[in-house]
């Protein structure tokens, strides 16, 4: 065998791959090495060696794997563990299929020889060559060295086999090199911080070396006797010494030693003044770090009245020392503490303790018991620390959550995280105890439940006596809205009160100090008193289970608080008193010091006064005072003349009238407070907006009028300067133009704005086209004025200026680098001196014709085309081009002969008189620029590099393309990034400071196992309507699909799909206009890249500045082995101020099962090397004989295209046990760095101009933002979805503004923003001391981020806003997604109701704060539901007012005294929508941003779009999912799918999805109506009918027919009659185990029910409450059928059920014929029918013969006994169990089936109809996809179902 160096190592040990080979690589070979068994996981490495050596020598390989074989069986030879037996079984069979092969291949005699000769080999050749020392690449080495040691490994085990005695002595030696180097080049994140990474770029940093010699002192330590033999290694630090002594991790001291590390550099090298010297960590950096890191420990130590243990030394030497002990300690504690980590309070305990047990260590401190030196409590063993301290606090947690019953048990009977941490918020947590003493309160449901859960019952009666709940539990009812609230509720209901008495008194405001009317007025106080006692009996009922936990002087303070509101209650009414004032809450941790400053107390407390006047002024003039006399006027009506059995005729005052009149006024009077903060928001959110100077640049045209200005705005904002700067606003904001002697500046900013550019190309949002030049030449040639008038004209446009400067210079440049001959040098030289004297005196067109321009410049570009193709067989034509242009300049252009030119050309007059010759002349006969002597004349081809490609194929495109620079660039997308980004460099943001002093930050995503690429197969894979995903973003995309195509330089689609490189490249395209992981990583490495960009405009040179970016980020191959050189300088300042890890927690198991999506990832990781991973990894691992399962978390980065693992953290136990998706983000924090943390969603994007401004960002945490520093900086988001449909269109605009104009109120001047999703920037050490970055308790912390925002705030955090940088953001586009969105987010708010935080922040703000909280959550859903509630109120009002026949009697009563205001009254309760409302803030948002002419225009357009329509329904779905969820629980997660979304719906689908939350609810609004309609007097006036209720029919009609109406194809007429089919299958369909609800009604009905299998009582009880309101449409309607005969008896009433018991029976009779006649008695059955068919007949021909029953009546009865039965129906829901046990549930099973049958025919049947018009369903389309349409594309061809063409 050859055994030159290139034969040795296979290829991809010897290269790295380039981009596109890397993401090919995979795909194949995932057998080798990723699908090993967990329980196997040692021989995963002898697999990769195989895999990479199978080419090179197939018998090692083969050996490899034998070994791998062996060495399985070894580990598990009876194949337990999950998956073995399969493994081993196709290990085996590949090592049968591969033995004769590889035999034959084999090269030496024998199988040992063949391994040895390899071995030795590798190590000469291959391992040795590598290891060059400085120069040497680190990531390959130590793959090598890994190899090597497997190959050893191998060697050994065959030489074993075939006995071979002895191995040969260089072997031996090089075994233990490799062993000893294999030890020094281990796996590292960032810092390699072995021997051999001392010589790294990012190891010679200062402040890094200064931070890792602090951690090296070890002086003084004594070290135990386990760790002697290592300490006479140099490499041991101050982490490893706590490591020995407390029993931590391995891999937790290495992953934490590395965070340490970086804090401390960060925060060093920021210092101010500068520290002396830089390589010693300054005391003030450690200072820094620790006040932050132990502030929350100092509080909580102080709240308790404890000393904390942070005890220091006298000597000055150890402190230091002694500092990075305690914050290496606490670091340890959190890297190590799992699920702990939600409880900062409990890790504050373990640290206290231990940190007391390091003092007493340190100090030598002898214990009083045994009398020796004091030793930690756990022990040093290893994972010591894991087993004895943190495992027991998960058991207790683990047991807490299984108790919820995954979430359907209620919060009251199970502790979550909350809880649990609270127990260390009082000083009977040191009860525990060090060591924790397992009787201690804490441990002690946790044991009772271990030694009982063998036994079902007995557990639960023990979760029941023992619940733990201490300050607060979440007990499931509507009341927490007033008792979280009740200073609001008693606010509005006191002004009410206040409001009446004032309008009853009759007397003008002016009056207000009449005394008898201030003695009326005095009467609020008994309210106010009562609604006391009210708080203080909800305090005290709410918490009941919680008390056992509280002291007795708490539990006394609550009686005493019911005891004295109740005498308060009571004395009141006769003294006629003031009340007492709010008596304390029990004192809590969090919620303490959250005032705010002055000024800001001024404005929201302004706000809020202004907005409360108006409100209370409406409400009194307009709703309050105009009802007075009509009530005054009812209460005067006496005998009423009722239509039905009344059963308190004589009653005074006809309350019932004055209650159905008043409810829905007082409902609107609570509600409109709502209203009015829209209002208010939306005029300061647009005022604010426009001072802040948002939409200032909104169009290219806005842009090009201030180009001038930008290179001064961009240096002003994005170049560090040492100048301090003064923020504030300004009128004006004006910025040096940038002159063109400060070359340097003008470099930068060309550097930046060129590699925006670059981005937008790699995106495909623009060409590589640019069109300006031609336009240019036209206007030169037909111009016949004066220079300076052309001069003029050419910068009316900046681009068009800066095009032929530019065109100009690369004239000039590509002649010089052509051109080397000296006498044609001369010649040019000359011409261009003349041509820019001209110039320079304004005399051009006089010397110079202009009308041969476009002939010299069609010869530049010919020149130019030569150039890019680069061919050497070209140069004759070079040569003639060159001697063309000299001649159109010399004869056709220039008016004038020059002296020097006929001196130097010994010019030839013959040809043209009076003319010379230049081209032909030369004193030799030589031609000019011919080079026939001995140098050439020109240089061609020329040396090609990077930077001349970019320039000549830009000045290519300059000189070709005719477009108008108006149109530059015609992409939407990148027009309006161009504008945002120009625009928010003139808006207020913090000076830059330098890469190197900046904050160091992470990104954070979570992924669970959502799209990463879309394959081949996704994207051809055709749905229903023949519609691809790749056709589809074609139509969508036209622009970018053609740029793409351009880039590839494919002319049509099928090159694309002929080659897999191209296909790969496709692939992405398609990912990256999708919501995919891909995007969002994309998105996010942006922040590296800009931040190597910026610190290459800090670092670099002026000559380096000047040759440019890509010169450096292309380096030579020695420049980027050299450590020294600026691109690695560039790539360690990247390392160490950003980190980003995806937290895939399903990434191991993916590997496991060969999913594509780990396949995927690992391509990532390859594209991006900077990418880290986290998974948890669930391992089999044999203990004591039983295999159980270990969870780790692990972090993995790409090595060499395969991934490695960096970290390996144990864990106590399986990370999940609450809610998800905190749960992922906790698990990975730990390996998050620096000093900020963002947290993305996986649906998001970002882009290379934003990320340039995040240094300005995180500034913001150093700025003053009020009394305290900023913990969370909101930012901004686009949401980049709005283009695909008008529902997207809708979502887009609502969601902007919510995260613009809404936040920023919220922000500033309310100052209760919180965190509501995922661009927000953390304060990381903050909240990692504090519970971490969002709330994991199941089912209450749904809306898992928002309590990252209470939690901030209730532990003095400070939550601002900031809009000059943004992130983009997917949203859902088809209404299913949106619906399911939406209902989640109820859900989540209904369970943020029953929230601790929500009811601390309720009482912890002051009045103003606590409006602003309450109205910007959970009272925005509360109010929504409020507006359904009002049409209820009034609707059943309305009915029962028509239906008893006291309307009658108030109308007759209004006529006779001519009282048109109860007229009035009575028929203008009509409600105000307030779905237009909600459009304001989008109105001032759009206006503000985008002009509001274009606000008006969009707003016009989204109405005659529907988009009140789709409004409308969506407050039913939040409105449906909040109230079922206080009610019942029952809250979830709903995925709800991020693809592409123009498919139809079936409507069987659209029916499960929608019927319980929008359908059942539409057609008993629609009945109200009808029912008001027939019996109503008012609305016998249809006119007035129709005024009064368009709303309603409005609501109803939203409701019942949006789905369809918003579905694509909804009335087609073939979709209408498949969907009919479906949905007749579906109802029809008999349920059972396993059959999904999609499948069979019966199962998807018991769906619907589970909510009620899990309420409580109280749940049942207003479930069967709610459902009585059906009964009012029997007992009314009755009385007014024909057959009654005016009969106002209650037997009238009782006769009407014998109706529904006959009705009743008859479907019983046939129901049970059916089971026990239809198979063998199928005559009997027909008979029985037959019968009951005559007897039905024959009871109807009697009851209209004898008793007078109409038709009419017939008609009325359906009216009134359908809401009967569907009473009767919601009644046996929920009293399922005696139903069952009565054994009717059958019966209620058909019944439901018929009313389901029957809505879905009574909807289905208008669609079905409108369906048969053909152009119903092009105006749908129309409607739906106009934003599409607008653009010019294609979706009805979409639709139509087109097909890929080839």
């Amino acid at each position: 065998m050859s055994t030159s160096e290139s034969s040795l190592g296979p290829q991809s040990l010897t290269r790295r791959p380039s981009r596109s080979a890397a993401t090919t690589t995979f795909s194949q070979e995932v057998f080798d090495n990723e699908v090993v068994p967990p329980s196997l996981g040692s021989i995963s490495p002898i697999l990769r060696v195989a895999a990479e050596i199978e080419l090179e020598r197939p018998r090692v390989a083969y050996l490899c794997r034998f070994y791998a074989f062996e060495k399985a069986h070894r580990l598990d030879p009876n194949s337990t563990g999950r998956g073995v037996r399969q493994f081993k079984t196709a290990l085996l069979q590949r090592l049968e299929r591969d033995n004769t092969p590889s035999l034959a291949a084999r090269l030496k005699k024998s199988d040992a020889r063949e391994i040895e000769s390899f071995y030795q080999q590798y190590y000469e050749h291959y391992v040795r060559a590598l290891d060059k020392g400085e120069q040497a690449d680190r990531v390959q080495l130590g793959k090598a060295y890994q190899t090597a040691g497997v190959l050893f490994e191998v060697l050994c085990a065959v030489n074993k086999t075939e006995k071979v005695e002895e191995v040969a002595p260089e072997i031996i030696a090089a075994a233990r090199d490799v062993q000893e180097k294999k030890e020094i080049y281990t796996p590292y994140n960032i810092l390699p911080l072995d021997a051999a990474g001392a010589s790294q770029s990012i190891m010679q940093l200062e402040e890094i070396k200064a931070a890792v010699a602090a951690l090296w002192n070890t002086r003084g330590l004594n070290w135990p006797s386990s760790f002697e033999q290592h300490k006479q290694r140099s490499d041991l630090d101050i982490l490893d010494w706590l490591r020995a002594m407390f029993g931590f991790q391995k891999d937790n001291v290495r992953n934490q030693r590395e965070h340490l590390i970086l804090l401390l550099a960060n925060v060093h090298t920021r210092l101010v003044p500068k520290p002396e010297p830089l390589n010693k960590l300054d005391d003030r950096a450690v200072d820094a770090v620790m006040n932050k890191l132990f502030k929350n420990y100092k509080t909580w130590c102080k709240f308790l009245g404890r000393k904390h243990s942070l005890r220091l030394p006298q000597g000055q030497q150890e402190v230091q020392q002694r500092k990075i002990l305690y914050m290496g300690l606490y670091l340890l504690i959190w890297g190590e503490a799992a699920n702990i980590r939600f409880m900062p309070e409990c890790l504050c305990y373990i640290f206290h303790n231990m940190a007391y047990e390091l003092h007493g260590l340190l100090a030598g401190n002898v214990s009083i018991v045994t009398g020796e030196n004091i030793k930690p409590s756990y022990g040093g063993d290893d994972e010591s620390f894991l087993r004895k301290v943190i495992t027991p606090l998960y058991r207790v947690i683990e047991m807490e959550a299984n108790k919820s019953r995954n979430g359907k048990a209620p919060h009251s009977a199970w502790c979550n995280y909350d809880d649990l941490n609270e127990y260390f918020w009082s000083t009977n947590c040191f009860s525990l105890g060090w060591p924790m003493s397992d009787d201690g309160d804490f441990f002690r449901s946790s044991r009772e439940t271990r030694n009982v859960s063998h036994d079902g019952h007995q557990f639960h009666k023990i979760s029941q006596k023992r619940t733990g709940k201490s300050n607060f539990v979440e007990t499931r009812t509507f009341w927490h809205i007033f008792r979280s609230f009740d200073r609001m509720w008693t606010f509005y209901i006191l002004a009410l009160q206040a409001l009446i008495i004032l309008a009853w008194s009759g007397y003008p405001l002016t009056d207000i100090l009449r005394k008898d009317l201030l003695y009326s007025l005095s009467s609020i106080f008994i309210t106010a008193a009562i609604l006391r006692l009210l708080q203080g009996i909800l305090d005290f009922i709410l918490n009941f289970p919680g008390y056992h936990r509280w002291k007795f002087a708490a539990i006394l303070r609550n009686v005493l608080k019911i005891l004295v509101s109740l005498a308060w209650a009571i004395i009141l009414p006769f003294c006629y008193l003031y009340s007492l004032k709010d008596s304390p809450v029990p004192r809590i941790y969090i919620g303490r010091g959250m005032h705010e400053s002055q000024f800001a107390l001024f404005k929201y407390t302004l706000f809020w006064l202004l907005l409360l006047a108006c409100k209370l002024s409406f409400s009194y003039f307009i709703q309050i005072k105009p009802l007075v006399k009509p009530t005054q006027d009812i209460m005067d009506i006496r005998h009423v003349q009722y239509s039905w059995h009344e059963f308190f005729p004589n009653a005074q005052n006809n309350f019932g009238a004055i209650v159905s009149l008043w409810a829905p006024v007082v409902l609107v009077y609570f509600m409109d407070t709502q209203i009015w903060y829209a209002i208010f928001s939306t005029i300061y959110g647009g005022v604010s907006g426009a001072f802040d100077r948002l939409g200032e640049i909104r169009t290219l045209g806005m842009l090009r009028s201030r180009f001038y200005s930008l290179p001064g705005a961009f240096n002003a904002c994005l170049v560090p300067s040492e100048k301090i700067q003064r923020r504030g606003f300004s009128l004006s904001k004006r910025f040096a133009e940038v002159s063109p002697n400060r070359r340097t500046e003008a470099a930068r900013f060309a550097q930046l704005w060129n590699e925006i550019i670059t981005s937008f190309r790699e995106e495909d949002l623009i060409s590589d086209r640019k069109e300006l030049i031609p336009i240019a030449l036209d206007m030169a040639v037909q111009f016949r004025a004066r220079d300076a008038d052309l001069w003029k004209r050419i910068c009316a446009d900046e681009y068009m200026k800066c095009a032929i400067l530019e065109c100009y210079e690369s004239f000039k440049h590509v002649l010089n680098i052509l051109v080397v001959g000296e006498n044609e040098k001369r010649i040019i030289s000359n011409i261009i001196k003349e041509v820019e004297v001209h110039i320079s005196k304004n005399t051009f067109l006089a010397n110079f014709k202009m009308s041969a321009m476009p002939n010299l410049c069609k010869k530049f570009v010919e020149l130019v085309e030569i150039l890019k193709e680069g061919a050497p067989t070209k140069r004759n034509t070079v040569v003639l081009l060159l001697q063309d242009m000299l001649e159109v300049v010399t004869r056709d252009m220039m008016v004038n002969e020059i002296r020097e030119l006929v001196d130097l050309g010994h010019g030839n007059k013959d040809s043209v008189p009076g003319r010379y010759d230049l081209v032909n002349a030369s004193q030799t006969g030589r031609q000019l620029f011919a080079g026939t002597g001995p140098k050439p004349a020109v240089s061609f081809p020329p040396v090609v590099t990077a930077q001349w490609e970019e320039q000549i194929k830009r000045l290519y495109l300059l000189l070709t393309v005719k477009e108008s620079a108006i149109d530059v660039p015609t992409n939407l997308e990148a027009r309006r990034r161009i504008a945002f980004f120009t625009n928010s460099l003139f808006m207020d943001m913090p000076r830059a400071p330098r890469v190197r002093k900046m904050l160091s930050f992470s990104v954070m995503t979570p992924y669970y196992s959502e799209e990463t690429v879309y394959s081949k197969t996704d994207l051809e894979l055709e749905n229903e309507d023949g519609v691809s995903i790749i056709f589809y973003l074609q139509k969508i995309f036209p622009d970018e699909w053609n740029n793409f195509m351009e880039r590839l330089n494919c002319k049509r689609e099928s090159e694309v799909w002929s080659n897999e490189e191209n296909v790969l490249h496709l692939r992405h395209w398609a990912s990256l206009r999708g919501q995919t992981l891909c995007r969002t990583v994309r998105g996010m490495m942006y922040y590296r890249r800009a931040l190597k960009l910026q610190a290459f405009l800090d670092m670099a040179s002026e000559a380096e500045i000047l040759e440019g970016y890509k010169a450096i980020m292309d380096p030579t191959d020695e420049e980027r082995k050299s450590q020294r050189s600026l691109c690695s300088q560039l790539e360690a300042m990247a390392e160490m101020k950003f980190t980003y890890v995806a937290t895939c927690q399903n990434y191991g198991n993916q590997k496991q099962s060969g999913d594509r999506r780990a396949t995927d990832i690992l391509n990532l990781m390859v594209n991006y090397p900077s990418l880290r991973v986290a998974y948890i990894d669930e391992v089999e691992e044999r203990e004591n004989g039983r295999v159980q399962k270990v969870y780790y978390s692990v972090l993995v980065k790409a090595v060499d295209n395969r991934d490695q693992e960096i970290y390996r953290i144990k864990l106590p136990g399986p990370a999940k046990i609450g809610e998800g998706k905190p749960e992922n983000q906790n698990h990975a924090v730990i390996f998050t760095r620096g000093e900020a943390l963002q947290t993305i969603d996986m649906n998001q994007d970002n882009y290379l101009e934003e990320a340039l401004k995040m240094r300005n960002l995180l500034e913001e945490f150093n700025e003053s933002h009020g009394v305290r520093p900023p913990t969370i900086l909101g930012v901004r988001e686009h949401i980049f979805t709005g283009s695909v449909s008008s529902l997207g269109w809708f979502m887009s605009n609502q969601e902007t503004s919510f995260v613009t104009i809404g936040q920023r109120v919220l922000a500033n001047p309310l100052k209760v923003r919180f965190h509501y999703g995922h661009p927000d920037v953390f304060d990381r050490i903050f909240h990692i001391t504090r519970g971490g970055i969002s709330k994991a308790s199941r089912g209450i912390n749904l809306s898992e981020d928002i309590f990252a925002g209470f939690n901030s705030i209730l532990r003095r955090g400070n939550v601002t806003h900031h809009e000059y940088i943004q992130v983009g953001k997917g949203r859902d586009v088809g209404l299913n997604q949106i619906s399911l969105f939406e209902a989640k987010v109820a859900c989540g708010n209904g369970e943020q109701i029953l929230s601790r935080d929500i009811y601390r922040l309720g009482h912890r703000f002051d009045m103003f704060r606590m409006l602003s909280c309450y109205f910007t959550t959970v009272g925005f859903y509360i109010s929504s539901m409020m507006v359904v509630i009002i049409v209820y109120a009034f609707l059943y009002g309305r009915l029962y007012m028509s239906l008893s026949g006291l309307e009658n009697s108030l109308v007759k009563r209004a006529h006779a005294r001519g009282d048109d205001p109860l007229k009035a009254a009575l028929a203008s309760q009509s409600l105000v929508q307030i779905g237009l409302l909600m459009t304001l803030p989008m109105v001032m948002e759009i206006g503000l941003e985008r002009g509001f002419r274009t606000a008006l225009s969009d707003i016009i357009i989204m109405q005659l779009q529907l988009c009140a329509v789709f409004f409308t329904f969506s407050l039913g779905t939040k409105t449906h999912y909040f109230g079922r969820t206080v009610l019942h629980g029952g809250a979830k997660y709903r995925a709800t799918g991020r693809g592409f979304v123009v498919r139809h719906e079936k409507f069987a689908e659209n029916y499960r999805l929608y019927s319980r939350s929008h359908f059942v609810k539409g057609l008993e609004l629609m009945i109200l109506l009808i029912a008001y309609e027939i019996y109503g007097f008012v609305s016998s006036d249809t006119t007035a009918y129709m005024l009064m209720t368009f709303s309603m029919w409005f609501l109803v009609a939203s409701w019942l027919f949006s789905p369809f109406l918003f579905n694509p194809s909804g009335f087609e007429w073939q979709k209408i009659v498949d969907d009919w089919d479906d949905w007749t299958k579906w109802i029809s369909c008999r349920g059972g185990i396993g059959v999904p609800g999609n499948k069979s009604w019966e199962s998807w009905w018991e769906e619907e029910q589970e909510h009620l299998q899990h309420t409580g009582l109280s749940g049942r009880l207003c479930e069967i409450i709610l459902s009585l309101r059906f009964f009012l449409f029997q007992y009314g309607i009755v009385y007014h059928l024909k057959i009654s005969n005016n009969n106002k008896s209650i037997i009238v009433y009782g006769l009407s059920w014998l109706v529904i018991v006959a009705a009743m029976l008859v479907l019983k009779m046939v129901s049970m014929g059916r089971k026990k006649f239809s198979a063998d008695f199928q005559l009997m059955f027909r008979l029985l029918k037959l019968f009951l068919f005559i007897g039905s007949i024959g009871a109807m021909a009697v009851l209209f013969l004898l008793l007078n029953l109409t038709i009419g009546d017939i008609f009325s009865s359906i009216l009134a006994f359908m809401p009967t039965g569907w009473a009767l129906l919601q009644i046996a829901q929920a009293c399922r169990p005696m139903v069952k046990a009565l054994g009717i549930w059958g019966s209620v099973k058909a019944l439901a089936r018929g009313y389901d049958y029957i809505m879905g025919l009574i909807i289905f049947a208008p669609i079905a109809v409108l369906a048969w018009f053909p152009f119903v369903s092009e105006f749908q389309t129309r409607l739906l996809f106009n934003q599409a349409f607008s653009r010019g594309l294609q979706i009805s061809r979409i639709l139509a179902g087109g097909k890929k063409q080839n």
